[in-house]
């Protein structure tokens, strides 16, 4: 709520709700006031599912238990079994600590108490996850903050009776993903209403990310011909900035374009600041195509090290294609980012390198 973290929580549990057939309706972020979280779980439980992270540790301010039986209308209770189980964690916490145990033990009980009904999911850390089963087949779940307790625990949650009679009920939407480079928001935009829009079973969403433009289509049982139709209409106009049709991206698909023609790659970057090799190092495996790079900021590097004339303020012009750099990389490039595109000699290089990743690689529609 101050703005010193960024949420992952939410993020992470509205795909796995998308994934499993579940429409996220809110996300909602919420601070330690027991009148508001109290208020936002009241909404909340309007939902089929509500799922809810954090507050689940001993002091005073982790209040989601107590606030969540509140919202049902039902009691707390210790779990005998539970306490045992975070008891065993905090002992040796405060053995590895040299801790007297009696500062712990408060919290061990406070951890160990949990709405009537609900059932533990176990520990990732002190804090354990629950699910508590509702009327009408509804489901409250309630995990931990840390993203990777949340994560180790999520699993256990979707294994329950609840969880699953609630899944039961579910239809998973298809889910048709493209992919483009080079391209605005607003043109994608303009195309997809002169293709007759989204509706009638089929959600289009449009959203900007990294330089790139990720359109998805969700697909309900049963429009499939209007979501084909759809395509149809839309792709011709919008094919010369395809790069792909699932969610590999673009670094992936040039690491594939240099694999199938024996190249090896080096960056020579300028103001990007390595954000190109930094990209391109993010998928695992690279190391057999990219063989390094440089951040070259001052003009005597730019001039020593990545071979750019003394001309450097003008558009990057490249001394290292053609044959090998300093590094001895084939197809070396020197890379400058000059209003959000990124530029070598060919000027366009990597919008022209994306859309043949595309063409050559991409079969016609893929689907997830």
């Amino acid at each position: 709520m101050r703005g010193d973290r960024t949420d992952l929580n939410g993020p992470f549990l509205a795909r796995e709700a998308l994934r499993l057939g579940l429409e996220p309706a809110r996300i909602a972020i919420v601070g330690d006031a027991p009148a508001e979280l109290e208020a936002t779980l009241r909404d909340a439980l309007a939902a089929d599912a509500v799922l809810v992270s954090g507050g689940l540790g001993p002091t005073h301010d982790d209040r989601t238990v107590e606030l969540v039986a509140r919202a049902l209308g039902v009691g707390l209770r210790v779990d005998p079994e539970l306490e045992r189980e975070i008891e065993a964690v905090s002992r040796s916490a405060a053995t590895r600590l040299r801790r007297d145990y009696a500062d712990f033990a408060p919290g061990v009980t406070k951890q160990a108490t949990i709405p009537e009904g609900a059932l533990s999911l176990g520990l990732a850390g002190t804090a354990p996850g629950l699910v508590v089963p509702r009327d009408g087949g509804r489901v409250v779940v309630v995990l931990p903050g840390p993203p990777s307790e949340l994560q180790r625990l999520w699993p256990r949650a979707l294994e329950t009776e609840a969880f699953r009679e609630l899944l039961g009920r579910a239809q998973i939407p298809e889910r048709r993903v493209i992919r483009l480079f080079g391209v605005s928001e607003s043109a994608v935009a303009r195309a997809l209403a002169e293709a007759g829009g989204d509706g009638a079973g089929v959600e289009v969403t449009i959203c900007a990310r990294e330089f790139e433009i990720h359109v998805d289509l969700m697909v309900e049982p049963g429009a499939e011909e209007r979501a084909d139709a759809l395509e149809e209409a839309l792709l011709p106009s919008l094919e010369r900035w395809l790069y792909g049709r699932d969610e590999r991206g673009i670094e992936e698909r040039v690491l594939e374009l240099c694999r199938t023609r024996g190249l090896t790659l080096a960056t020579a970057e300028s103001c990007t600041g390595g954000l190109v090799a930094a990209r391109l190092t993010s998928v695992p495996g690279s190391s057999d195509v990219v063989l390094g790079g440089i951040v070259a900021y001052a003009d005597e590097v730019k001039r020593d090290r990545a071979g750019c004339s003394r001309r450097v303020d003008r558009a990057a012009r490249r001394r290292l294609g053609g044959g090998r750099g300093r590094d001895g990389a084939r197809g070396a490039r020197a890379a400058r980012s000059r209003r959000g595109r990124l530029r070598d000699g060919n000027r366009r290089a990597g919008r022209r390198h994306a859309r043949e990743a595309g063409r050559a690689r991409v079969p016609p529609r893929g689907r997830t």
